[in-house]
């Protein structure tokens, strides 16, 4: 069991954890992932590390409510435990004195981005960090971002906030004009593609972290089978991350709509059960005296 030791809500759906877990904080490096189970009877997420204290003994994760698994999880307080909480696993990301790096982050993508960045930078790069969200109230981490940056651009899909417009944006016009020696991509599975669009013209090298499709975390499962050059792997045993420029990502779109039904399903049944419950237990106090 694993125990909850601090709670943050980022945003009314993005909440991060920090979990007690040290046998997994001594050997984690950034860009690898845990295996989270809530209990017994629940499903297995893989979740990508945000942060970690190896002397604290503390894993942080941050997650957004979408489906059943990640709304329950937000039900959690500190102070409750979680049964599973599996990890390190995945390859870490590369690490080196590249020169000049731009991360972008897009979504609540940006505690694993964050992780990376503070790698990067320690290793002597010059790090460039671009966040792109919706709207003003899903960006997080500003600070922590700034922190661990030469450079940070904020965009929102809608100018509530920093530049308007999508990340690649602010990407393409770094890339004319100066000198980008490698770019991470890390968000949502159409985000990832088009900024690996964006730098191929210009011969960069784009590392992209393709968790979202991502189920069991072992290769057991076989469902984050992805095409890189040609060639079958596994997300979460061969990455998670992946040269961008060799991912077939009309194939990867296509495979992750794959269980959209099911997932849906078992988010309404789940909402169903809760609400069942507390209807019970409403009435039950109702009933009590006085």
């Amino acid at each position: 069991m694993y125990k909850i030791i601090a709670r943050e809500d980022l945003t009314p759906d993005i909440h991060l954890f920090k979990i007690a877990a040290p046998a997994v904080a001594k050997k984690v490096r950034a860009g690898q992932f845990v295996i989270v189970r809530i209990d017994e009877k629940g499903e297995r997420i893989p979740l990508t590390i945000a942060d970690y204290d190896s002397i604290e003994g503390s894993v942080t994760i941050v997650f957004m409510e979408v489906g059943k698994t990640t709304c329950q999880l937000a039900t959690l307080e500190v102070g409750d435990f979680i049964a599973n909480f599996a990890g390190p696993l995945g390859l870490p990301t590369e690490i080196e004195n590249y020169g000049t790096v731009v991360c972008v982050a897009g979504g609540f993508a940006v505690a694993p981005a964050f992780a990376i960045s503070k790698a990067m930078k320690q290793a002597g790069n010059k790090v460039i960090s671009i966040v792109g969200a919706r709207t003003k109230s899903l960006l997080f981490w500003e600070d922590r971002m700034r922190s661990v940056s030469d450079k940070l651009i904020l965009t929102t899909d809608d100018g509530s906030y920093g530049r308007k417009g999508l990340v690649t944006e602010p990407l393409k016009k770094l890339l004319q004009n100066s000198k980008v020696d490698r770019v991470i991509a890390i968000g949502p599975t159409v985000m990832m593609k088009f900024c690996s669009l964006t730098t191929k013209p210009f011969g960069v090298k784009t590392i992209v972290s393709l968790n979202p499709i991502m189920v069991d975390g072992t290769g057991m499962c076989g469902c984050c089978r992805v095409s890189v050059g040609g060639e079958t792997k596994f997300a979460c045993v061969d990455g998670p991350d992946f040269d961008g420029h060799q991912v077939d990502w009309d194939l990867l779109l296509s495979r992750q709509c794959a269980y959209l039904d099911e997932e849906k399903r078992a988010l309404e049944l789940w909402q169903s059960a809760r609400d069942k419950q507390k209807g019970r237990q409403s009435c039950h106090a109702s009933i009590e005296p006085n």
